[in-house]
């Protein structure tokens, strides 16, 4: 099955932000991008490579670790 390529609009609506965000990525070189003639298209595996990479795994439960108060 073939990658979808998507536009920086779609991207920005799948991440809830303004088409400023990934124009950013892009400029800063932070996400895998394809030029195609003055289009820019980000591949759907790249998008979901760079939320996988910056998803920020919760600690557990704090409680248990800390023991009972006195």
């Amino acid at each position: 099955m073939a990658d979808r390529y998507l536009t920086v609009a779609q991207v920005a609506e799948l991440l809830g932000t303004t088409e400023r965000f990934p124009r950013r990525l892009i400029a800063e070189r932070r996400i895998a991008f394809v030029k195609v003639g003055r289009h820019v298209r980000i591949p759907e595996k790249a998008l979901n490579a760079f939320i996988e990479a910056n998803t920020v795994q919760p600690i557990g439960d704090r409680r248990s670790s800390l023991g009972r108060a006195a």
